[in-house]
């Protein structure tokens, strides 16, 4: 499982990753978790607002920071 979280580095790009790896942990799930810092990156991926979450290729929210329930269920879904 390929994980993407997009944004320049800032707090709410932080708790995107926090979210994220939390849920890994919970689920006891491994996974390949990349930050996409890089603007043009950012934008070639779709992404119109930071942070953005992308799970195997496939966008699954940006612009707001996503509730642990819902990455579960995304990264329960995409297993």
């Amino acid at each position: 499982m390929k994980i993407e979280i997009f944004g320049p580095g800032c707090h709410r790009c932080g708790e995107v990753e926090k979210g994220v790896k939390s849920v890994l942990s919970e689920l006891n799930i491994v996974a390949d978790v990349e930050k996409v810092k890089e603007i043009n990156k950012i934008v070639d991926a779709g992404i119109m607002q930071t942070p953005g979450l992308r799970i195997n290729g496939k966008i699954k929210c940006y612009g707001r920071i996503p509730k642990a329930e819902e990455i579960k269920k995304w990264i329960s879904g995409e297993k």
